[in-house]
């Protein structure tokens, strides 16, 4: 079975758009179960016993950024170039798949107006017709586990879901989203569950791409595990920016 961990970067709010920040990132990692936690779970531990002597630590990507918290040894400049050296590696010897959803939220509120899309919804639907892609002809061959946040968007996220399950998308009916993909669970971060925070540390580096900064080795890795067309090509399938550009 193959599991895809949801985060996000940015924020869903289309009344107040952040001049500095006006994307919103919904996106992740696609991962086998079996190498989840027989693989990807151990190395992620492993990595976190180096560092910090124990595994109750959480990756997150603005506070290893700020150094915050239990990253503030992170200020440093030696200590944070031997570790980013090594969470980037770890990254990128993991097998994964890397599938995202970009909302350019001002020309998103330009073309649709009264009628717009809340982004997450949007970027949720475009995600799980890739994920169905990836899962191919195996049924109950996917689940979705994305990050809480908060019982009103938790509960939006879930009614969203269910609706998708009775009416389908425009590419993938109902009826076959209901048979490839399991369920969408909803996982506090602090679980501390290995996907979800692999997927925090994916989502940044593509908001950054999107927003026109200049690439760095996490996005050169992130690059390189986007979900594929057959052509080799990832816009538009392993990465989707929205609105599309007209012309």
């Amino acid at each position: 079975m193959k599991v895809l961990f949801l985060d996000e970067s940015g924020d869903h709010n289309l009344r107040r758009i952040d001049p500095a920040y006006p994307v919103f990132v919904l996106g992740g990692i696609v991962v086998d179960r079996s190498y989840l936690h027989h693989t990807l779970t151990p190395a992620v531990d492993s990595f976190k016993k180096q560092y910090f002597d124990t595994t109750d630590v959480i990756f997150h990507t603005s506070d290893i950024v700020r150094a915050r918290g239990e990253f503030s040894y992170l200020a440093d400049p030696e200590i944070r170039d031997t570790f980013m050296h090594g969470l980037n590696r770890l990254v990128a010897e993991a097998d994964v798949r890397v599938m995202a959803c970009v909302i350019d939220k001002q020309a998103h509120v330009d073309q649709y107006g009264d009628f717009e899309f809340d982004p997450y919804d949007l970027a949720l639907e475009v995600l799980i017709e890739r994920f169905v892609r990836e899962i191919g002809p195996t049924s109950h061959g996917g689940i979705i586990v994305a990050e809480r946040r908060g019982s009103v968007l938790d509960a939006a996220i879930e009614r969203a879901w269910v609706n998708l399950c009775r009416t389908g998308t425009d590419r993938v009916s109902a009826t076959r989203l209901s048979d490839r993909i399991v369920d969408l669970v909803l996982r506090d971060k602090r679980a501390n569950i290995a996907g979800l925070q692999l997927a925090d540390l994916v989502v940044s580096p593509i908001a950054r791409h999107a927003l026109g900064k200049p690439p760095k080795e996490d996005w050169r890795i992130v690059e390189s595990k986007l979900c594929r067309r057959e052509s080799g090509k990832y816009d538009g399938h392993g990465l989707v920016i929205l609105p599309k550009k007209r012309g």
